[in-house]
C-alpha cells in the first residue's frame, strides 16, 4: 500500500491557514491521495490534468475551481504534456463566520453545497477569473510579508474570496457545480457503489468485478490509470474518513467504531487510521474535540 500523504501545514493556532501559491504540477511532483481536515480551494491558471475527488472524476482545465470540504479524498493527476499551475488555499471553518445573527447566509455554503450534491468543480467565467486570482494573490502576499494584522487581513480576504464563489454558484443556473465528466460508466457506478457501502467486508476487488461484469485485472488496471489509486487503498480511506466522522460525531467506542467501518482487527484499524492521520484514533479524538471546545470558548 502507498502510504497516504500527511499533509504538513503551517503551525500557527491563532491562523489556521496555508495557502501554495501558483504551484507547477508535473505527474512525478504530483502528491498522493491525501485526507485531511481543513477545507480547501484548488484553483487552476493553466495546464491539463484529471481530478480525482471523493467519487467524482474531472478535467482540470484552465479557470477551474474545485471546491474540497474537510476530510475529503481527492488527488490531481496533471497531464505530462501539459502540466497544471495552480494556487490550493487550506483553512480551517473557524476563519469563516455568519455575518449577522438576522442572516442566515455563510461562507461555508459552497461547502455544503458540495458535499450535498456530491459535485466539487466550478468553472469561473472569464469575466471573474482576474478578480478571483487577485484575492488569492493577496492571500499569497499577506502570508509571505507578515506585515502588521497579517492574520485579519487574511482572514478578511478569505471571506472575500468565498463570498465571489457563494455569488457565482447562487446567482445563475449555468455557474452551478459541475457534474463528473471522465470516466467510463461502469466506473462511476462502481464509486457510487463504495461511497454507500465502503464498509461493508465484501467491498474487495472480486466483488465489485463481478458486480460491474468487468474482470480483476481490467478492473484493477483502469481504477488505477483513472483516478490513481488502487482500490484497496480507496476503500481504506473511506473507511477512515467515515471513522473520523464517527470519532467525532457520537461516542461509540474505538472497537465499535473499527467494527462499524468494516475492520474485523482493531490492531489493524489503529495502523492505518495513523497511516492516514498521523496520530492514534483517541487521540485523534482527544485533539479535535480539545480544538472545537477552545473555539467555542472564544465565542462565548
Amino acid at each position: 500500500m502507498q502510504k497516504p500523504l500527511i499533509k504538513n501545514f503551517i503551525n500557527d493556532p491563532l491562523l489556521p491557514f496555508d495557502i501554495v501559491f501558483k504551484d507547477k504540477k508535473t505527474p512525478n511532483r504530483e502528491l498522493p491521495e491525501h485526507l485531511h481536515d481543513r477545507f480547501e480551494l484548488v484553483y487552476v491558471y493553466s495546464g491539463k490534468g484529471t481530478f480525482f475527488l471523493n467519487q467524482m472524476l474531472y478535467e482540470m482545465n484552465e479557470g477551474d475551481l474545485f471546491i474540497i470540504p474537510g476530510n475529503t479524498i481527492h488527488q490531481a493527476m496533471p497531464d505530462s504534456e501539459s502540466p497544471i499551475t495552480a494556487t490550493a488555499v487550506y483553512f480551517d471553518p473557524q476563519l469563516i463566520g455568519h455575518y449577522s445573527s438576522a442572516d442566515s447566509f455563510t461562507n461555508m455554503q459552497v461547502f455544503d453545497r458540495a458535499r450535498k450534491y456530491k459535485s466539487y468543480k466550478l468553472v469561473v467565467p472569464a469575466t471573474i477569473r482576474p478578480h478571483l486570482e487577485e484575492k488569492l494573490k493577496q492571500l499569497h502576499e499577506e502570508l509571505e510579508q507578515h506585515e502588521a494584522g497579517f492574520r485579519y487581513a487574511i482572514q478578511l480576504n478569505l471571506n472575500s474570496l468565498l463570498i465571489i464563489i457563494n455569488r457565482l454558484i447562487l446567482k445563475e443556473s449555468h455557474h452551478q457545480l459541475a457534474a463528473s465528466d471522465v470516466g467510463p460508466s461502469w466506473l462511476l457506478n462502481i464509486l457510487q457503489h463504495l461511497d454507500q457501502f465502503h464498509t461493508d467486508q465484501i467491498a474487495g476487488l472480486s466483488y465489485l468485478a463481478k458486480h460491474t461484469s468487468v474482470s480483476p485485472a481490467h478492473l484493477s488496471r483502469a481504477f488505477k490509470q483513472l483516478t490513481g489509486m488502487n482500490i484497496t487503498d480507496y476503500v481504506n480511506a473511506k473507511r477512515i474518513s467515515t471513522a473520523k466522522e464517527l470519532l467525532l460525531t457520537t461516542d461509540l467506542g474505538i472497537d465499535t467504531i473499527a467494527h462499524n467501518c468494516g475492520y474485523e482487527s482493531l490492531p489493524y484499524f489503529h495502523k492505518l487510521f495513523k497511516k492516514f492521520t498521523g496520530v492514534t484514533p483517541g487521540l485523534y479524538r482527544r485533539k479535535v474535540m480539545k480544538e472545537i471546545s477552545f473555539q467555542i470558548d472564544k465565542l462565548t
